[in-house]
């Protein structure tokens, strides 16, 4: 486990864990009226088993990820009866899977591979309730990107925009102006499927909009 912060919670409502450090992920809950009590990053290996596909990988990752927030939030007083929701985004071209590129050399064969083609972004969800019972949905998203130039491949290098990100781009960047194409959910790529994540917390009894006539 990395670290954990509290996040307010108005008294009364359930809680919500978000066992995830992406600060993507928190400002799309933010976004939709979703404030997360805490965040209990989960630090697991994401390293593909042999012949896994980015399907199963996104699946098993999401959910080794919220087993070990909640591990560590059932022994919690203020968290133990709370939902936990986490997410592991893949990136997959053809059948090969992109890493989660955190050296430019790594950044740089994704965006060899990415240039002038199309791709799918996986990204899966796992809710875990306060009975501990488990909701999983996993979405898919087809981009396209242009073909880049070598002033567009070399300054998107130099700007470090994609340190971090699976498939070395994030694209609610600089890397937006790439896409020439989306098919299915944008939310899905940036990291977290609004519609699914919400979808999953109502279904189980979550106050999704409870908050909303608050920023009226």
């Amino acid at each position: 486990m990395a670290s954990s912060s509290d996040v307010s919670n108005p008294s009364g409502r359930p809680k919500l864990v978000l066992a995830s450090a992406s600060p993507r992920r928190l400002g799309l809950l933010q976004q939709a009226g979703i404030e997360p009590y805490a965040l209990l990053p989960a630090d697991v290996d994401e390293t593909p088993l042999k012949n896994e596909g980015a399907k199963d990988l996104a699946k098993r990752l999401a959910r080794s990820k919220a087993e070990v927030a909640r591990k560590v939030a059932r022994v919690r007083d203020d968290l133990k009866d709370a939902y936990i929701l986490s997410a592991d985004t893949v990136v997959v071209v053809g059948k090969r899977i992109l890493p989660k590129a955190e050296l430019v050399d790594e950044a740089a064969a994704c965006l060899r591979l990415l240039s002038g083609r199309a791709h799918r972004v996986y990204t899966s969800v796992c809710l875990i309730t306060p009975k501990d019972s488990v909701r999983e949905r996993l979405v898919e998203t087809r981009v396209r990107f242009k073909r880049l130039s070598r002033d567009e491949f070399e300054r998107y290098l130099a700007s470090g925009d994609w340190r971090g990100k699976a498939g070395g781009y994030a694209i609610q960047g600089l890397a937006g102006t790439f896409v020439i194409k989306l098919v299915g959910s944008y939310s899905n790529v940036v990291g977290l499927p609004l519609y699914e994540a919400a979808a999953l917390l109502d279904g189980e009894g979550y106050p999704v909009r409870s908050s909303w006539l608050d920023a009226a």
